[in-house]
C-alpha cells in the first residue's frame, strides 16, 4: 500500500490535480456569481410580468430544470462556434444554474407578504424601488441557505466538464489513471477526489446549518 500511495501520490501528480480543483472552483465561482445575477432577472420576470418576457422567462426556467445538464454541456461544445471548450462547457452550466437560481430567487420573492408593496407605494416608492430597496433584500435574506446549496451543487456539477476532455478537477484524477496498473491505486486516486469534494462540500453545508440555526435562535 505504502507503494502505491508514493506512486500516486508524488509532488507532480498532486500538483496536477490541484491545478485541475483550482480551476473547478474557479469555474464554479464564476458560474454562481453571473447566475445569481441572470437567476434574479428571470425569478423577477416569471414572478411578476404575467405578459411575453415573463412567460418566456417561465419557458426558459422549465426548459433547462427538467432538462440533463450533461445534455447542455454537450450542446453548447457542438453548436458554439469559436471560443475555448472550457468556456463552452462553462457556459452550459450557466444556462442550467440559472434557471436554478430563478426558481430559487422566485420562492423567496414569494415568501415576502403582498403588504410589503402597499406600505412601499404608501411611503412615495415606485414598483422598480420597491424591489430594490424592500422586497429584494427581504427575499434574499430568506434564501441564502438555498443559495449556498446551490453553491455546494455547482462545485459538484463542475465534473461534469470532465466529460468534454476539460482538465477540472475530476478529469485530471482520470489522467492520473492512466498511469497507474494495480487496482490498489485506482482506489487511491478516486478516494482522493471524493475526499477533496467531501471536505469542501461538507464544509459548505456545514456553513448552511450554522445559519438555518442561527436563524431559528433569532426567529
Amino acid at each position: 500500500m505504502m507503494e502505491s500511495i508514493r506512486t500516486v501520490f508524488t509532488p507532480s501528480n498532486v500538483s496536477f490535480m490541484m491545478e485541475g480543483l483550482k480551476l473547478a472552483l474557479l469555474i464554479s465561482v464564476g458560474v454562481v456569481i453571473l447566475s445569481i445575477i441572470f437567476g434574479t432577472v428571470l425569478g423577477l420576470l416569471r414572478n411578476y410580468d404575467k405578459k411575453f418576457f415573463g412567460k418566456l422567462a417561465g419557458a426558459y426556467i422549465e426548459l433547462f430544470r427538467n432538462t440533463p445538464l450533461l445534455l447542455w454541456m454537450l450542446s453548447c461544445s457542438f453548436l458554439i462556434p469559436g471560443s475555448t471548450i472550457t468556456l463552452k462547457g462553462s457556459f452550459a452550466l450557466f444556462l442550467y444554474t440559472s434557471a436554478v437560481v430563478a426558481e430559487i430567487v422566485r420562492g423567496g420573492l414569494n415568501s415576502i407578504p403582498k403588504g410589503q408593496f402597499e406600505a412601499a407605494h404608501s411611503q412615495g416608492f415606485s414598483f422598480m424601488q420597491s424591489l430594490w430597496y424592500i422586497i429584494l433584500p427581504q427575499a434574499f435574506k430568506k434564501i441564502i441557505p438555498s443559495l449556498l446549496s446551490q453553491v455546494i451543487t455547482t462545485i459538484k456539477d463542475t465534473s461534469f466538464l470532465a466529460g468534454l476532455g476539460i482538465m477540472e478537477f475530476t478529469r485530471s484524477g482520470q489522467v492520473i489513471l492512466g498511469k497507474v496498473t494495480k487496482t490498489s491505486e485506482v482506489f487511491l486516486v478516486y478516494g482522493f477526489l471524493a475526499l477533496v469534494y467531501f471536505i469542501i462540500c461538507f464544509t459548505l453545508s456545514a456553513v448552511v446549518r450554522s445559519w438555518h440555526k442561527r436563524n431559528a435562535e433569532h426567529a
